[in-house]
């Protein structure tokens, strides 16, 4: 669905993305695993020959298909549902970065999983996540996320297949003669605006629209994070919030696919930081389902807004990394109900233990599933003084 000068251009973005996404530089010899989704495969081998030309060493792995993933919570025992394969910590330890290429055939093979199992499966692997938390708080591991156009998608999405390429070449750049000289320009222009919302020193943020009154406390020695070059597309301005200071409702006007299963029109009420209510318009058991996963999955781990003027994404795309980048006519905001970034913190972020972490509000949980709001919406930042300031308003911030 990508042309080959596309797919050469893809591939270099998301190695500058890979590259700018870790604070210490890349060297020769430095490990990349290449994890890809089969549909994705000819943007695999792409990013595989640029690797290799800068003398890292990467590791290819195809992420399970629809048929494998069914089987394995359809059949897989309570032993074999969290076993981990012998050198997974070891590989771990010693990645230095990861690239995911998704490229989904299915979007609803689990919709007839009970998603306990699912939730199972994802604490067992927790573990590992926490291996590369660690390492790249140290410095020393970055990652760089990005999607593959395929049929199933553009179903889903209720596009035609030309229609849905046609945002993943318009949202990452790849009709531009440079791409990646467009991506650095983007950059600098965020880091102004991610500069100048840390210097809005905020008790909390209040977020107003038609189905949203949310406070959203900001919390100690935080930073706002964005075009990381983690995500490929990224338009978000984002930070983790302490979860503890967080009330008021929230709705996700956006619908949003996980773990194979349709979820629209949730809305969660929040008391002392903690969902106390929850209702969806569709996939109800769902979202209560995932919001017990564990003792943080009713928290919220990430706070984001998304501006209309950077992103060129316009449609529902059926897939969580471009939809909470969609700019459309009032830009978004949107919420993730569990684990918050710790390289928000304004510091060392290798410094945080469990319990510093804990005691700064920053949530901890197996689950991180981003809700989005695309209304019309006011984002107000409430100061110690009693004043405010209005940060985003009419889809774009007010810098």
């Amino acid at each position: 669905m990508l042309t080959r000068p596309q797919l050469d251009k893809y591939a270099d973005v998301l190695v500058w993305g890979l590259l700018t996404s870790r604070t210490e530089p890349y060297k020769p010899g430095d490990v990349v695993l290449v994890q890809y989704e089969l549909a994705a495969l000819k943007l695999a081998e792409a990013v595989y020959a640029k690797l290799l030309e800068r003398g890292i060493s990467p590791v290819p792995r195809l992420a399970l298909t629809p048929a494998m993933e069914s089987a394995f919570y359809g059949k897989a025992d309570e032993a074999q549902l969290v076993f981990q394969a012998p050198g997974q910590a070891e590989l771990h330890e010693n990645l230095h970065g990861a690239m995911h290429l998704l490229g989904p055939d299915s979007l609803t093979h689990l919709s007839g999983v009970d998603p306990k199992r699912i939730a199972a499966a994802a604490v067992a692997r927790k573990p590992l996540r926490d291996i590369l938390v660690r390492r790249e708080e140290r410095g020393e591991f970055s990652w760089t996320l990005c999607l593959y156009p395929t049929a199933e998608l553009a179903a889903k999405a209720g596009l035609s297949k030309k229609d849905y390429a046609a945002q993943v070449v318009a949202a990452c750049f790849l009709k531009d003669p440079d791409p990646v000289a467009r991506w650095r320009a983007l950059y600098e222009e965020v880091r102004e605006i991610k500069a100048w919302l840390g210097s809005i020193k905020a008790d909390y943020l209040h977020v107003e629209s038609v189905g949203v009154d949310l406070k959203v406390s900001i919390g100690e020695r935080r930073r706002w994070l964005g075009l990381s070059g983690h995500n490929i597309p990224s338009f978000e301005i984002f930070t983790s919030p302490d979860w503890r200071g967080v009330s008021g409702r929230y709705f996700a006007d956006q619908p949003s696919y996980r773990s194979g299963n349709l979820v629209s029109g949730v809305r969660l009420t929040f008391k002392d930081g903690q969902v106390a209510e929850v209702s969806a318009e569709q996939g109800e058991q769902f979202v209560r389902k995932q919001l017990a996963m564990d003792p943080g999955a009713s928290r919220i781990g990430e706070f984001s807004l998304t501006d209309r003027r950077f992103s060129r994404i316009d449609k529902f795309m059926a897939n969580t990394l471009y939809d909470e980048n969609f700019g459309g006519p009032n830009g978004n905001c949107h919420v993730a109900v569990g684990s918050s970034y710790s390289d928000t913190y304004d510091g060392d972020p290798a410094s945080l233990d469990a319990a510093r972490k804990a005691e700064l509000g920053f949530n901890d949980s197996a689950l991180h599933w981003d809700l989005v709001n695309t209304e019309p919406k006011r984002v107000r930042a409430h100061l110690a003084d009693g004043s405010d300031v209005t940060i985003y308003e009419d889809g774009q911030f007010t810098y």
